[in-house]
């Protein structure tokens, strides 16, 4: 492995505040694992970078109404978190918090440079407060009418109908989403960053910029182009990060920031220059299309504001997950929640099924329990499943566990070797280009073609040494590449094909597997739902 850290992955930090739901996996952190077991595989040196967002209104709520501090209950949700995380197989090299001290100290560090630099100022603003529940009311605590697209029981601060950021004020017929009541306004001094003054800069890098989706960037650039406007970055709670006069930083000013705060506590655990690291490594920020608006303007304009930390290379985002056709909500109870899913499927079944399902663009995918079973059932199981364990089984039964020396090649032999050599690098071509469902999809038609081939060799009936030698290159061939998408079951091919680790295979010189190589006995690993 190259010592040199070359790439920088981070997701979008999950909210303390509940159970992770497969909406959540499907995308954002299982792209981000795939992508990040393939550059592992490939021996790159890759810090993969993740955290709980802590602080904010909803978490100082809950902990209230479950007679907890604000710190226990976030530290809850953090372990809840990484170990339904490590269920499925998603393994950060740092899983860390918004609350830790270092994200603090580098939250309120980026406040004072911006403040310094004269892109932070005050400005007494009407708040809404609500004099029933006798507190200020942060966006979230706000639910109204969207004022663009008229949908109803919106939060004040941005739309999920239209996906456009609502600012202060603009929200029609608001209600306290805690007690109902309608809130009035109230005056307080606030602490504005001048995001206004950035649109060129951002609108010059996105343009720049050849590795963000193009959609992406037409659509955000519409919204500089109609003018931006100041952001309010301060919020009167007493959960978050403290900075004067008795306030606390907005969760969209600091929670991105422990992308940077995670990966330089990594480095310095491991006494790497963390800000070096950073500066020369490229940087994938994966997200759903939720947070495009955060992600390509608040979060640009505060590294080029502050200047000592560069932007990100790539910032993939991709659409929602549906259930049933329907939009994934936790308040409405219409979600699956992770944990529970996992204490009844096998983990790599769903992560088979979301890879295959869920492309790399805004476009929204719908999970079907109906779906679910045939594509698992049929694919994997009926197709992948079924052609290692026939292989493995022949040459148990057949060769003793010893793989046989091939003798002449015919055309089929040929042809099937052909395309084994060149799958790796149509692989790598998706992969890179963070196409993952079009990846997977090559090495599903590419198991089907095996299944073809071993019907073809008929090795049953007569010689079956050429067939068995290739079709367990082949079984190798598909642990490697396959195991970014599904890496328990492949553990466990890896084992009864008697390897010590798997690794990303170039097979222009050589194949993986020897003649004489002995695989251990073979046992089927998938059973159908």
């Amino acid at each position: 492995m190259n010592n040199k850290v070359s790439r920088i992955v981070t997701c979008a930090l999950p909210y303390a505040n509940g159970e992770l739901h497969l909406g959540h996996v499907a995308s954002t952190y299982l792209p981000a694992d795939i992508f990040v077991k393939y550059l592992k595989l490939k021996g790159e040196n890759v810090i993969f970078a993740c955290g709980t967002d802590d602080f904010g209104t909803p978490i100082l709520i809950k902990a209230e109404q479950e007679g907890k501090s604000p710190q226990d209950y976030v530290a809850y949700w953090y372990k809840r978190d990484k170990e339904d995380f490590e269920k499925l197989g998603i393994v950060f090299d740092i899983f860390h918090r918004t609350s830790s001290e270092d994200s603090i100290k580098l939250a309120q560090y980026f406040f004072k440079v911006l403040r310094e630099k004269g892109y932070i100022y005050k400005k007494k603003v009407e708040q809404y407060y609500c004099n029933n529940c006798n507190r200020f009311l942060p966006d979230r605590y706000v639910k109204g009418t969207c004022p663009y697209c008229k949908a109803e029981n919106q939060y004040s601060d941005s739309c999920e109908a239209c996906g456009r950021v609502i600012y202060e004020g603009e929200i029609l017929e608001p209600k306290c989403s805690i007690c109902g009541n309608e809130p009035i306004k109230k005056e307080s001094e606030h602490y504005f960053f001048k995001l206004s003054i950035f649109g060129k800069e951002i609108k010059d890098w996105l343009l720049k910029n050849k590795n963000l989706q193009n959609d992406v960037k037409n659509y955000v650039i519409s919204w500089i182009d109609m003018g931006l406007q100041d952001w309010d970055i301060t919020r009167d709670i007493s959960w978050g990060v403290a900075i004067e006069n008795g306030k606390v930083l907005y969760g969209w000013f600091e929670n991105h920031l422990c992308y940077i705060s995670s990966v330089l506590k990594y480095c310095e655990d491991k006494n790497l220059n963390g800000k070096d690291v950073w500066n020369s490594s490229i940087i994938y920020h994966f997200i759903g299309k939720d947070i495009i608006y955060h992600h390509y303007l608040f979060l640009p304009a505060m590294r080029l504001g502050e200047g000592e930390f560069k932007l990100p290379d790539f910032i993939p985002v991709r659409g929602h997950l549906l259930l049933e056709g329907k939009k994934i909500s936790k308040s409405r109870g219409w979600y699956i929640s992770l944990r529970e899913f996992l204490e009844k499927y096998y983990a790599d079944y769903l992560r088979y099924y979301l890879a295959r399902i869920i492309s790399y663009s805004q476009a929204d995918a719908n999970f079907e329990w109906s779906s679910f079973k045939e594509v698992v059932n049929s694919e994997l199981i009926e197709n992948i499943g079924n052609f290692i364990y026939r292989t493995l089984s022949f040459i148990w039964n057949k060769f003793n566990g010893f793989v046989p020396s091939p003798e002449n090649f015919d055309n089929i032999d040929n042809e099937f070797l052909e395309r084994m050599k060149k799958l790796p690098g149509e692989i790598e071509k998706y992969s890179e280009a963070l196409e993952f469902e079009k990846a997977l999809k090559l090495i599903v038609d590419f198991s089907s073609f095996c299944n073809k081939y071993f019907q073809e060799k008929e090795p049953w009936k007569g010689t079956a040494n050429t067939c068995l030698y290739l079709s367990a290159n082949a079984v190798a061939l598909m642990c490697n590449l396959l195991y970014p998408f599904i890496p328990f079951s492949c553990e466990k091919i890896k084992e009864q094909l008697n390897f010590e680790k798997l690794f990303w295979p170039d097979l222009t010189k050589n194949l993986i597997i020897s003649e004489g190589h002995r695989i251990n006995k073979p046992y089927p690993i998938f059973s159908k739902i």
